[in-house]
């Protein structure tokens, strides 16, 4: 009898009984968990199954193509490196932008120099050249420029490669060629007869600017000078960014980060046994040093040391000009034998050996220093 609520009856229920349907879904869960547990234990199983088979699992560049180990590691370094290079590039130009130049360009020879000219311009003429890895503001900071202008004529460069100078990839910049770029260059200024004086790899130029008989000098002032060959492992610690192609690299990646990381200690060394004085580490732009260019003509200076010795030495025992040798007691980067034996070699020559300093002599005594070339210019 039918029911009066509309139930279905109890012989029609069985294709539609909820029992069933409750049933054939418990069956799907159970096979869908069992094939999930089946696809979980294959990848997990995978690196194994293909390392067996002597495959690797590797990931596929865009072209689908796949990339090795090495090459992953390749792509890694080249971005690094690209990094690296776009960074100190910027930074480079960071520098120079807080750092502008602080004199006058002239060209000579094709090359753009960098130099101050101060002083009474009829006035005896002093040429001042600083060290490795310097510039002109080595010789402004420590006040010689100030005080030889007050009765010379005083002129300074930057040396090429440093500062704001050029530095032509396609020459060698010994000694010798920066001497016969400066002689251009001041015959441009027409500056006759100065007096010249070069700190520690200046030193170099200016015994080149010496034993040239075409050009006539008054008088050599040499401070913390190398003179003579010995073997010296730094020199060829600091000469990796002058080597071909690969110094390039060098000095547009790694070098500046090493640079800036060693400076403090390197500025600590060539002050010793004196502090780094306070207005030197207020205005020289240390940032200009670490610049990749700047790096480069460094590191040349460095690899041509031990062989420029080695050339000049012959000479030394020929030059008939007034020589003033100055040399700290305390130096440690240029042993005092060195200057103790140019002195020894020379035939006209006065040694002042400064107590209680080092490489920096130019910043110890400066007084001295001028009262030695005033009497060369007044002479």
């Amino acid at each position: 009898m039918p029911s009066v609520t509309g139930a279905i009856p109890r012989e029609q229920r069985g294709h539609f009984s909820t029992v069933p349907q409750r049933a054939n879904f418990n069956q799907s869960s159970a096979r869908a968990r069992r094939n999930e547990r089946f696809n979980f234990q294959l990848l997990d199983g995978l690196p194994h199954l293909l390392g067996t088979a002597g495959l690797v699992f590797r990931p596929l560049d865009r072209q689908g193509s796949v990339m090795t180990t090495a090459e992953t590691v390749l792509l890694i370094a080249a971005l690094l490196i690209a990094l690296l290079i776009i960074g100190n590039v910027g930074f480079s130009k960071l520098a120079e932008w807080r750092n502008p130049p602080i004199g006058k360009f002239l060209e000579s020879d094709g090359v753009a120099l960098h130099y101050v000219d101060r002083g009474d311009p009829a006035a005896p003429c002093v040429v001042l050249l600083h060290g490795n890895g310097s510039m002109i503001q080595d010789f402004t900071i420590s006040g010689l420029v100030d005080l030889l202008a007050r009765s010379n004529r005083v002129v300074c460069f930057d040396r090429p490669g440093f500062g704001y100078s050029q530095r032509p990839r396609l020459r060698i910049w010994t000694a010798a060629a920066q001497a016969a770029l400066l002689v251009r260059a001041l015959n441009q200024l027409g500056i006759r007869h100065p007096v010249v004086l070069g700190h520690s790899w200046g030193a170099f130029v200016a015994i080149a600017l010496g034993v040239r008989k075409a050009y006539p000098i008054r008088g050599l002032v040499l401070a913390s000078g190398y003179y003579f060959p010995t073997a010296r492992l730094d020199v060829w610690l600091m000469s990796g960014p002058a080597i071909p192609v690969l110094g390039d690299l060098i000095s547009y990646t790694v070098a500046p980060i090493i640079s800036w990381a060693v400076l403090p200690g390197t500025l600590r060394k060539i002050f010793a046994p004196r502090a780094v004085p306070q207005t030197f580490k207020n205005e020289f732009p240390a940032s200009l040093v670490l610049r990749p260019t700047q790096l480069r003509a460094a590191a040349e200076e460095s690899a041509l040391l031990i062989p420029t010795a080695a050339q000049f030495q012959a000479h030394y025992s020929t030059m008939d000009h007034q020589i003033q040798i100055f040399h700290g007691t305390e130096d440690q980067v240029v042993e005092l034998k060195q200057a103790r034996d140019l002195d020894q070699a020379l035939l006209r020559s006065d040694l002042h050996l400064v107590p209680n300093a080092g490489h920096m002599v130019t910043y110890t005594d400066p007084a001295a220093i001028v009262q030695a070339v005033n009497s060369m210019t007044n002479s």
